[in-house]
């Protein structure tokens, strides 16, 4: 971990934690932070549990969550099938952002699998996950005490992921019926959801690019993934569809040579939001100049993006969000780089502008 990534990390008091722990096995939700984005966790044996998360998240039946487990964990409790590829990836990237997904063990509850034979595996490397996890997996004891917590992204469902406490917060405040305690752990340092791989079907297979690349994936097993697009029989896995991580600002991609047309014709008086990296904004003469998220005139909002796709992903969805509160009516957002170390936070993105493409 690096210090600029320690530096985004609260350690709450054990209390907290021990408090949050007994919540988790009384059957009640709470949000924890991970490296990736915070989850909303509920004990993964648990069936009403389970049930809880996805009428909070408004997530359909059949849409699997992630099993999060700590590093003492038992991979072999939750699959009867951890195969040698397996056992590779866990030893090269656990703790980390990577989601295996293996045969799920017939006494695991099919709740957490959308009703699949499979099941999602991950062990975070957050010290505020770890510790929520050790203390679940002592409270809970007994044979059945792995301490497993189905833990999707905190948020409504297809909506922009939580990297921190208070977007949890302003998710669920006022829902009906739905209680979510929120253990803060400071920001996520990785920002973007974990890498899935697929070992379930007999070869290693991407369903959701990640912080963990195919090319890394490829050097510890000894073959590349199958990739995205190249495997119509994938089982459903969390962050798949198509239309996802959607902002509730219309957010559209733009190639550079798009935005001054686009910004000619827009209607006077209409806010729009223009994200692009500074090259592209130093060329259009009515958005140049410094600066992050400032207005400009009465019209525009402008972003500069950054320039590397790590820093890009650690603040994609606080930007989002920030950017539902500017009061704009659209977001012009300029397409990412299409190269494989663009390709997670481009899936990330052409998910969202998909939730607002004309049918």
């Amino acid at each position: 971990m690096t210090s600029s990534q320690a530096s985004r990390i609260v350690m709450p008091s054990a209390e907290a934690i021990t408090q949050a722990a007994g919540q988790l096995a009384a059957g009640e939700l709470v949000a924890f932070p991970t490296e990736t984005v915070y989850g909303l966790g509920g004990d993964a044996e648990n069936p009403q549990a389970v049930a809880a998360i996805y009428a909070a998240k408004g997530r359909p039946a059949n849409h699997p969550v992630i099993v999060h487990f700590s590093p003492e964990g038992d991979p072999g409790y939750w699959s009867d099938d951890v195969t040698p590829a397996a056992r590779k990836l866990m030893d090269a990237f656990w703790p980390g952002p990577l989601t295996l997904i293996v045969k799920r063990a017939p006494h695991i509850p099919a709740a957490v699998s959308g009703g699949q034979d499979s099941v999602g595996l991950r062990v975070p490397s957050h010290p505020v996950a770890q510790a929520l996890l050790r203390e679940f997996a002592r409270v809970k004891g007994g044979a059945s005490g792995q301490g497993g917590v189905a833990g999707p992204s905190a948020n409504r469902f297809g909506q922009v992921s939580p990297t921190a406490a208070q977007h949890v917060r302003d998710e669920f405040a006022g829902l009906p019926g739905v209680t979510v305690h929120v253990l803060d752990g400071g920001e996520a340092a990785v920002g973007i959801e974990s890498t899935i791989v697929d070992l379930s079907r007999g070869f290693p297979a991407l369903l959701r690019p990640g912080h963990i690349t195919p090319e890394q994936i490829a050097e510890v097993l000894g073959e590349m993934p199958r990739l995205p697009g190249q495997d119509t029989n994938a089982p459903r896995a969390s962050g798949t569809l198509k239309a996802h991580y959607a902002p509730r600002t219309p957010l559209y991609l733009c190639d550079a040579a798009q935005f001054a047309p686009a910004l000619a014709v827009h209607p006077k008086g209409e806010r729009v939001a223009v994200v692009a990296f500074a090259g592209t904004l130093a060329a259009l003469p009515s958005l140049s100049g410094a600066g992050t998220l400032v207005e400009l005139g009465d019209d525009v909002v402008k972003f500069t993006l950054p320039p590397t796709p790590d820093a890009l992903a650690t603040d994609l969805y606080a930007l989002l969000r920030r950017l539902d509160r500017a009061n704009v009516t659209r977001i012009l957002f300029e397409r990412l780089p299409d190269t494989p170390a663009w390709a997670a936070v481009n899936d990330r993105l052409g998910r969202a502008a998909a939730a607002f493409e004309q049918a």
